[in-house]
C-alpha cells in the first residue's frame, strides 16, 4: 500500500509562481470546492501539441493560461486512459496508465504539477462502472470459459429460454438494445451473457466482489499519490445492482424495459451505494494531512434531488452533480421550482435543520444523526448547463422545445426535441443569460470547454458520426459527436489552431469557417468575437470574477442587479434571477 506523506502527494502546493491566485491547498476555512468553478476538459478535442491531429496532455498544460485567465479553481479531465475508444474512452483497459495518443505518465505529472503551480487543481475521470472489453481481467474471464473465478468480478449469466439463446432478463442498454451480450466460449459455442448498461464493448464490474473493490481502492491511490485532487465518478448511481436481476416494467414507448430512475428500478441507485462511497471516503481523508488536503468525489448521478443528496452524507462524496437545472426548459417557472427544489433538497442536509432534527425521513438521513453538539453543514450544490453528454446550450436554447419542463416532466420526448431545428442565435443569448445565473447560484458550478464562447453543435454528417449510441439506437438518436469536436483557437487554418500540425483526425472536425470563433489569451483577439456574436471569454471571465465579488461591496450587488435588469429588457418573456451573497451558505 502506498503512503500519501512520502508520494509525489506532499509536494502540492509548494511550487510558487500563481502570480498572487490561491494555491491548490487553499486559504478559507471553507472547503475550495464549496464554491468552486470548475472548467471541464476532453483530451481528444482540447489542443494537439505534437501535430497528430489528436488533443493530448501537452496540449492542456500549454493552455493552462486560457482557464486561469477565465478564473477558474480547477481543471476536470475527461478520460486519459488506454482504451479502445469505443465509448470516447469511457471503455478503460488500464485505469493507471495514459492513452499514448494523449502522451505519457510522465506528460500526466507535469500537467498535474503544472496546474498546481498556477493555482488549479486537478479532478480527472474515474470510470467505476464497467471497463472495456479489452481490459485483460475481462479477456481472462472469456477465455477461462463459465466457472472461472475471473468472471465473478463481472456480471456473467446463463441465458434463458430452451437453450440460453435468451438474455437472462430485459434489463436495457442505456444506448440501446438489450443490456447483455452473449460470448463464445473457448470451445467455440455459444455461451454465458454478461452484463454492459451501455456498449458491449463495456462490460459492467460486478462490485459484490472483493477483489473489485480493492482494485479499485489501489487505482485510487494511485492517482492521488500523484498529486490528483479528487476523481468525477461516471455513472456513480449504477454500480451497485440488485443481483437477483428481476425483470424491469415495460416502457410503453419502446416495448423494452424501463431505464425510469423515479421508480425503485433494480438497476440506479440501490443500498449498497452507500458502503462504496464510505470506503471511498475513507481513502481520501487518508491524505488530509498532504498539502492538497482531503480528496474529493463529484457524482455523475441523474436522479431527483430527495435521493441526490443521500450521496452528500458526511461520510460519503463532497458533491453531486444537479442535473435537473441542466435539463430544465427555458422557462422560469421550470428554472424555479428545480433551483428551489435543489437548494431545499441541500439545506435539510444540516444538522440545524428544524425537518432534519425532527427525525430521520430517509435512510441516509441517519448518517447525518452526530453526536451530541456536533455540527454538520449542508451539502453543497452543483450547477451545470452543459458537458461532453448533451448537446451543447447555444444549441438547446435555441429550440422549440429546450429542455424538460418539471412541472409536467412526462411530456418531454428526448428524441423528438434532439430533431427539432435551433435558432442558434437565441440559443446563444438564452445560454449567455444561463451561464449568469450559473454563476449567482450558492454552491459549485462547472463550465466545459467551449461554453466560454457560446459554441454550438456541429451536426456531423451520419457517415462520420463515431458515438455507439448512433448504431445501437437504429439510427434514432444521433449520439453526442457534436459537443465533442476539437476546440478552434483561431479563425483560419486547415484545423482552426487546433493543432501544430494543421490537421485533426476526428472526424467531427469541419465547423463551416462562418461558425469558427477566436480563442486564445490575446485580449484583442478575443473582442473581434465579442463584436461578432455578443459572446467572448471576457464574458464567461468577467461572470465568474463577478460570483467571486459578490456580497463584498454594495457596488458588486448593483452590478449584479444591473445585469439582471439587463437580461429583461426588450423582452415580454419572465426573467429569473438570483443574487449570489458571500455570506449565504450554499
Amino acid at each position: 500500500m502506498s503512503t500519501p506523506t512520502s508520494s509525489r502527494a506532499s509536494q502540492i502546493g509548494t511550487t510558487p509562481g500563481s502570480g498572487g491566485r490561491p494555491g491548490p491547498t487553499g486559504t478559507d476555512a471553507e472547503p475550495w470546492w464549496r464554491s468552486a468553478v470548475v472548467y471541464q476538459i476532453y483530451p481528444r478535442s482540447f489542443f494537439d501539441a505534437d501535430g497528430d491531429g489528436t488533443g493530448d496532455l501537452r496540449g492542456i498544460t500549454s493552455h493552462l493560461d486560457h482557464v486561469v485567465s477565465l478564473g477558474a479553481d480547477a481543471i476536470w479531465i475527461s478520460p486519459w486512459y488506454p482504451s479502445p475508444m469505443v465509448d470516447g474512452g469511457y471503455d478503460v483497459a488500464d485505469y493507471c496508465g495514459i492513452h499514448p495518443d494523449f502522451g505519457t505518465l510522465d506528460d500526466a505529472e507535469t500537467l498535474i504539477d503544472t496546474a498546481h503551480a498556477k493555482g488549479l487543481r486537478v479532478l480527472i475521470d474515474l470510470v467505476p462502472n464497467h471497463c472495456s472489453s479489452q481490459h485483460p481481467w475481462f479477456r481472462e474471464a472469456v477465455s477461462g470459459g463459465p466457472g472461472h473465478p475471473m468472471r465473478d468480478r463481472f456480471v456473467f449469466r446463463d441465458g434463458t429460454g430452451a437453450h440460453g439463446e435468451l438474455p437472462p432478463n430485459n434489463w436495457p442498454s442505456v444506448f440501446g438494445g438489450a443490456a447483455w451480450q452473449r460470448v463464445v466460449e473457448p470451445d467455440g459455442k455459444p455461451g454465458q451473457w454478461y452484463l454492459h448498461f451501455f456498449d458491449p464493448g463495456q462490460p459492467d464490474w460486478n462490485w459484490d466482489n472483493e477483489e473489485v473493490r480493492a482494485e479499485f481502492d489501489r487505482i485510487l491511490r494511485f492517482w492521488f499519490d500523484r498529486g490528483v485532487d479528487g476523481f468525477r465518478v461516471d455513472v456513480a448511481d449504477a454500480l451497485v445492482k440488485d443481483m437477483s436481476l428481476p425483470d424491469v416494467p415495460i416502457d410503453p414507448r419502446t416495448g423494452r424495459g424501463t431505464l425510469d430512475k423515479s421508480i425503485d428500478n433494480p438497476m440506479w441507485n440501490q443500498p449498497g451505494l452507500a458502503e462504496v462511497q464510505r470506503r471511498w471516503r475513507a481513502v481520501a481523508r487518508e491524505y488530509a494531512d498532504t498539502p492538497g488536503g482531503e480528496r474529493v468525489f463529484v457524482a455523475e448521478a441523474y436522479l431527483p434531488h430527495d435521493r441526490l443528496v443521500q450521496f452528500l452524507a458526511p461520510d460519503r462524496f463532497q458533491m453531486s452533480f444537479d442535473f435537473e437545472f441542466l435539463q430544465s426548459a427555458w422557462d422560469a417557472d421550470s428554472l424555479r421550482w428545480v433551483i428551489d427544489g435543489c437548494l431545499a433538497a441541500h439545506a435539510r442536509t444540516g444538522s440545524n435543520n428544524d425537518e432534519q432534527n425532527a427525525g430521520v425521513s430517509s435512510r441516509d438521513d441517519a448518517d447525518r444523526q452526530t453526536c451530541a453538539g456536533e455540527h454538520v453543514d449542508a451539502s453543497t450544490a452543483t450547477w451545470v448547463i452543459g458537458n461532453h453528454d448533451v448537446i451543447r446550450p447555444a444549441t438547446r436554447y435555441g429550440k422549440p422545445v429546450t429542455g424538460i419542463d418539471f412541472r409536467h416532466p412526462e411530456d418531454f420526448d428526448d428524441i423528438a426535441t434532439k430533431a427539432m431545428p435551433s435558432d442558434v442565435d437565441l440559443g446563444r443569448r438564452r445560454a449567455r443569460a444561463a451561464l449568469l445565473l450559473e454563476m449567482a447560484l450558492p454552491g459549485g458550478a462547472y463550465v466545459y470547454q467551449g461554453e466560454e464562447l457560446g459554441l454550438d453543435e456541429v451536426q456531423v454528417p451520419t457517415d462520420r458520426i463515431e458515438d455507439p449510441t448512433w448504431q445501437r439506437s437504429g439510427h434514432v438518436d444521433r449520439g453526442r459527436d457534436g459537443c465533442r469536436v476539437p476546440m478552434p483557437w483561431t479563425r483560419s487554418g486547415s484545423s482552426f489552431g487546433f493543432g501544430a500540425g494543421g490537421v485533426a483526425v476526428l472526424a467531427q472536425l469541419g465547423l463551416p469557417a462562418s461558425e469558427q470563433i477566436i480563442l486564445g489569451s490575446d485580449r484583442e483577439a478575443v473582442l473581434l468575437v465579442a463584436r461578432a456574436l455578443g459572446w467572448s471569454w471576457e464574458t464567461t471571465a468577467a461572470l465568474i470574477s463577478l460570483r467571486k465579488d459578490f456580497g463584498k461591496s454594495q457596488a458588486a450587488v448593483d452590478r449584479a442587479r444591473d445585469s439582471f435588469r439587463n437580461l429583461a429588457q426588450g423582452t415580454a418573456q419572465r426573467v429569473l434571477g438570483f443574487l449570489r451573497m458571500r455570506d449565504a451558505k450554499p
